[in-house]
């Protein structure tokens, strides 16, 4: 391709809102353009970058026996219906009706349509399949942001298996770890499988696969001792140890005049810090007032809630409601004496006394409470979020909590969708059984940019030869010498010929500016043809991802790029 006729837009400056090295680069470097709010137009570059990651994905998925279709965009609401999520993913669905006043939907993801497919199968013997498209979803996300990281339109390949028992989901549950490795490892970057919250899809077990990044939404905790690692959603870590100090008796209730926070009472009272407070938090679950408790120095996280009730009917109370069922305001709560309540509390509150907690009465507390003593316990639950330096669950080493963005998530859907739209088939014994699915999902724009996030420096992208736009430029320092201009033709061809992606910057341009541009849009070799090397019979070939240049005899350029590229190619 001939940059003269390209449409390449470069820009010299950062978009001013660019919050990410995805969003800041790829505009810069013309590959895309934003329409509206997480809407992104693929321009010429940014389009053979996807169509390559398109490719990996196709690749690895038919190595593992995937059968490729493709389904529409537009559902009727009658299988989400069924399924219960019509009302589950509430807000960030895109919900219309058609002419005939029939409610339809934009799809955020495929597994009511791919199950409604598989309703056709009958027969054991029919299984185990393996389905996948690559397909555009719709998704109102409230705050899109990060460039291509946080979108409302993008193409996603989600596939989805079927099977007759547990154990055949399984086998296709590994299947997809394995090759979703191998994505990750071919399309250059580090992804790391950690165990993860299956959220609205339902299912028992789910991985996501993550990539260190500043540039992340979500967090994981990971153990460098025994390699532990888990979203935050889902990470469970031991109890911190803390002492308690002895306390005789029943506990004793004392004046705490306009304190309303864990913080202002520990700063008013020597025995009240955070660590021997009872942090106590008002939900409503179902329908039905609930009292959360977990260590006034930890924070709920509120997926992990929801996980383990099995709901997601589930909000904080009003003021309003907690005054009515308890008599004080948020501040002043607390569960001792409380039997009207459900009450759902934090492992590491086990065994703990002589704590501090709300007296349910404005401005009163209580200290020297024995939880199992004091506190009438429903159910204990893990709701804490995992912090820095807890103790892993696993080898009680420190974890650490990094900053990530996720890249892939497959699931364990076992037999939710398939109960709830009738996909069954006849066993061997000649009885029905519902199909076991799974479903697993990669982003191709996410990806794209968690590349550029893992593969820049402050000249511009560094792309992998897999996935890069072109895999080499040739540079015409001028277009004012014929025999300048003739040799670089004569390696651009030969390139060509031998199947190298290339592109021959052809515009009259400052060296120094075609420099930049092949810098900015990251192709992996240049190779430079200026009249100063010519004349003793050489051209220069660049290596972007390290700077290394070389001067090579310009009969030997075209074989010298081509076994490069040729050897990095995945």
């Amino acid at each position: 391709m001939r940059w003269s006729r390209a449409f390449i837009p470069t820009l010299r400056d950062d978009p001013a809102d660019a919050e990410s090295a995805n969003h800041r680069l790829l505009v810069r470097g013309g590959f895309v353009r934003r329409l509206m709010a997480g809407s992104w137009s693929l321009l010429p570059l940014g389009k053979r970058v996807a169509t390559k990651v398109e490719r990996i994905i196709r690749e690895e998925m038919d190595r593992i026996g995937g059968q490729e279709m493709l389904l529409p965009v537009v559902h009727p609401a009658d299988p989400w219906k069924k399924t219960g999520r019509w009302d589950d993913v509430e807000g960030i669905v895109v919900k219309f009706q058609d002419r005939k006043e029939s409610d339809m939907l934009l799809a955020i993801t495929h597994e009511e349509i791919f199950t409604l497919i598989a309703t056709e199968l009958s027969s054991y013997r029919q299984l185990p399949q393996l389905w996948y498209h690559l397909q555009t979803k719709f998704r109102d996300e409230p705050r899109p942001r990060g460039g291509l990281l946080r979108v409302r339109e993008f193409t996603m390949k989600d596939s989805y298996s079927f099977d007759v028992d547990p154990s055949g989901l399984d086998a296709q549950f590994e299947a997809h770890r394995e090759a979703y490795s191998r994505i990750f490892e071919r399309l250059g970057v580090e992804a790391i499988p950690v165990h993860a919250s299956s959220g609205t899809m339902g299912g028992k077990e789910s991985v996501e696969f993550m990539v260190e990044s500043e540039a992340g939404e979500d967090d994981i905790v990971v153990c460098p001792n025994c390699g532990y690692a888990a979203n935050t959603e889902r990470a469970t870590s031991g109890a911190p140890p803390v002492e308690d100090e002895p306390w005789e008796g029943e506990p004793e209730e004392f004046d705490t005049p306009g304190i309303r926070t864990i913080a202002a009472l520990a700063d008013a009272f020597d025995f009240a810090s955070p660590e021997r407070q009872i942090k106590t938090l008002a939900y409503v679950v179902g329908g039905e007032l609930t009292l959360i408790l977990l260590p006034g120095d930890h924070e709920l996280m509120e997926q992990k809630l929801i996980d383990g009730l099995g709901t997601f009917d589930i909000r904080p109370a009003h003021d309003d409601e907690i005054v009515a069922a308890l008599g004080a305001h948020p501040g002043s709560l607390g569960a001792v004496g409380v039997r009207h309540l459900r009450v759902i509390a934090d492992p590491a509150l086990r065994g703990r006394f002589n704590m501090v907690t709300g007296a349910n009465r404005d401005d009163r507390h209580l200290r020297g409470v024995d939880v199992e003593r004091d506190i009438a316990v429903d159910q204990w639950l893990g709701v804490r979020l995992t912090r820095l330096g807890d103790p892993c669950i696993e080898c009680g080493s420190p974890v650490q909590v990094r900053r990530s963005i996720e890249v892939g998530h497959i699931f364990k859907l076992g037999t939710k969708y398939a109960e709830a739209l009738g996909a069954t088939v006849v066993d061997e014994h000649g009885e029905e059984r519902e199909i076991w699915m799974g479903s697993y999902g990669i982003g191709v724009g996410r990806n794209v940019a968690a590349i550029v996030e893992s593969s820049h420096d402050d000249k511009g992208i560094v792309w992998p030869v897999a996935v890069a736009p072109y895999e080499a430029v040739v540079t015409v320092v001028t277009m004012e010498d014929a025999a300048t201009v003739a040799a670089a033709e004569g390696i651009y061809r030969e390139l060509e010929e031998a199947g190298i992606e290339t592109l021959i910057d052809d515009r009259a341009e400052r060296p120094g500016v075609k420099f930049a541009d092949a810098e900015l849009i990251g192709i992996p070799y240049r190779v430079t043809v200026g009249p100063k090397g010519l004349a003793s019979g050489e051209v220069e070939i660049t290596r972007r991802r390290d700077g290394f240049t070389e001067s090579v005899a310009s009969g030997q350029v075209a074989e010298k790029v081509v076994a490069a590229i040729v050897a990095e190619r995945r």
